[in-house]
């Protein structure tokens, strides 16, 4: 390809909006451009990348035995009804009506779709198992759309659905889609980690694992284990603690609760800040609104709740905090000074705050609050649960003797369990070996196309701009004759072209009549991984070879120059 042919539409300024480093990048190299918030087109250049990345998720999707299909982006909303989660996708799934007030869906997945084809389609154990991908544009009502493609309200992605007989079969799938996208991510050349995750509005019956990319603008916060192999998902992850039966003991030595003042004092910082008290010895109470009643949830001073814990454990898909009427009305006192004792509303306890002994908590009165309280004691523990976020430092539910430290990721894919999630609820159902009507076991499996994109580039740049792996890399090769004016330069840069070019390498010139740090900063900023810079040398039948990222650069003579690039395996140099 020719550089003055191509639609390239290079910056030079960061543009102001952009926060992550591969938005600003992208931006600059001409690879997107923003139609709206979340939305964006593909140029040339990011298109180019892009079906690289298609490709080699289909190679290997194909090679797992997987079979490539096209579904309907609008899908009828009778579908999430029948499914249940019409109500559960909530806002971010954007919901159109056509001329006849039909509504649609424009769909942010496609477990409802898959489903209602192949129950209409199979009927006999012997067409089992199955699994069906698409590569398709998603969409999502993205209440904050940010980050360039890592957060967007359209998007690309692949989605992948397995059909088996029974829990053994949906394993394998479920272990040949996890070597998949460990081989997908690796020729990707992106650094992932696979961490234990929480299936979210997906749903299932079985386990979930994330892929995550490795990058400080994350924002799924991973905790690991510095002894073991375990890792989580913060909204799934346990300490060591969780998995330990709680302490009901209580000391009778203690002193019995005392109210005390605190004007003006309703927060955990306030209490620690003025009143000089470790947050540790302080338990937090708060008011949820679950489903049409209400309950109280405690956790010590310096941990958080952790919602998708706390659903599981009361059974729903849904909750919120609630609103200050509420905790007035349970608690007879305002915001900031709930506390358990004389509560009339069920008590969920975190597994930290029943082995305390001697703690401060909200006097269910404006302007006080009780110290010495005895969980056990003054409060029944009847709801003991592991309810809290884990925090970094904390022993390692794993293994004996690790502990959890954080780290950031950005999530590229996931591979659920879904069990009988679908099958169920929509009927999809196959007659077994033996004639009897059984549900079909299910699993899906996505990776987020586009995403993978920005993730590359978060971990594969420096301050001149992108270092593309060679398997994803928009062209392989960037020729970069000094001066067009110079007729040598030229005839040497057009033959070195014309001869990678047969040789089916993919080769882009730069044959603007541009200054030479023009073409360079160029070059740098959309990160080719090897560039033949033409120059003083050409009249010597000599060419400058240099790797993004390298330093170095060598002085070659062409037919150096070719047993150097054509003759290893594209896969070779990352």
């Amino acid at each position: 390809m020719r550089q003055s042919q191509l639609f390239l539409p290079t910056m030079r300024e960061v543009p102001s909006d952009a926060e992550a480093i591969s938005h600003q990048l992208m931006l600059r190299a001409g690879m997107i451009r923003p139609l709206a918030a979340g939305i964006y087109s593909y140029m040339p250049l990011g298109r180019r990348v892009l079906r690289k990345i298609e490709n080699i998720i289909r190679e290997e999707m194909d090679a797992a035995g997987a079979q490539e299909m096209l579904m309907p982006s609008m899908q009828p909303t009778e579908l999430w009804q029948e499914s249940g989660r019409y109500s559960i996708y909530g806002p971010e799934l954007m919901r159109l009506h056509d001329r006849h007030g039909r509504e649609f869906a424009l769909g942010p997945t496609a477990e409802e779709v898959v489903t209602s084809i192949v129950r209409n389609e199979i009927n006999t154990y012997r067409k089992l198992p199955l699994i069906l991908y698409q590569i398709q544009t998603k969409y999502r009502d993205e209440r904050r759309p940010r980050f360039g493609l890592l957060r967007g309200r359209e998007f690309l992605m692949k989605d992948a659905y397995s059909f088996d007989v029974d829990m053994e079969g949906l394993d394998q799938s479920y272990r040949m889609m996890s070597s998949a996208y460990h081989r997908i991510f690796d020729r990707l050349g992106i650094q992932v980690r696979a961490v234990e995750a929480d299936a979210g509005a997906i749903g299932g019956e079985g386990g979930t694992q994330e892929f995550m990319a490795l990058a400080d603008i994350g924002e799924d916060t991973i905790a690991s284990c510095d002894h073991c192999d375990y890792a989580a998902n913060l909204k799934r992850a346990v300490a060591r603690e969780g998995q330990m039966a709680p302490v009901n003991q209580h000391d009778p030595a203690s002193r019995e609760p005392e109210r005390f003042y605190t004007p003006g004092i309703h927060t955990i910082d306030q209490l620690v800040q003025q009143l000089q008290l470790d947050a540790k010895k302080l338990i937090k109470t708060l008011i949820y609104r679950a489903g049409d009643s209400a309950i109280a949830v405690l956790v010590r001073g310096d941990h958080e709740v952790n919602d998708i814990k706390l659903m599981h454990a009361l059974g729903l898909e849904q909750m919120e905090l609630a609103d200050s009427a509420t905790v007035e009305r349970i608690t007879g006192a305002p915001v900031g000074f709930a506390g358990p004792l004389g509560l009339s509303v069920p008590i969920y306890v975190d597994l930290a705050v029943a082995g305390m002994r001697d703690a401060v908590v909200g006097g269910n009165e404006q302007d006080y609050h009780i110290r010495h309280v005895q969980p056990g004691r003054d409060f029944a523990l009847h709801h003991v649960l592991d309810l809290r976020n884990v925090v970094a430092g904390d022993g390692c539910s794993r293994c004996d003797g690790g502990h959890l430290r954080f780290s950031r990721g950005i999530e590229v894919g996931q591979i659920f369990k879904l069990g009988t999630r679908y099958s169920e609820k929509m009927r999809a159902t196959f007659l077994d070996a033996n004639g009897r009507e059984q549900k079909m076991m299910m699993g899906c499996y996505g990776i987020g196309v586009s995403r993978i994109l920005s993730s590359v580039i978060e971990q594969r740049h420096d301050d001149q701009g992108i270092l593309w792996p060679d398997s994803i890399a928009p062209y392989r090769i960037h020729i970069v004759p000094i001066s067009t004016q110079d007729s040598v330069q030229m005839s040497l840069a057009e033959s070195i072209y014309q001869r990678l070019s047969a040789a089916g390498m993919e080769v882009l010139i730069d044959d603007r009549d541009e200054r030479p740090g023009t073409k360079f900063k160029d070059s740098d900023l959309i990160g080719i991984p090897y560039r033949i810079v033409i120059g003083k040398h050409a009249a010597e039948g000599k060419v400058e070879l240099k790797h993004r990222g390298r330093k170095e650069s060598e002085i070659l003579g062409v037919e150096e120059l070719f047993a150097r690039i054509v003759g290893p395996s594209k896969g070779e140099e990352r």
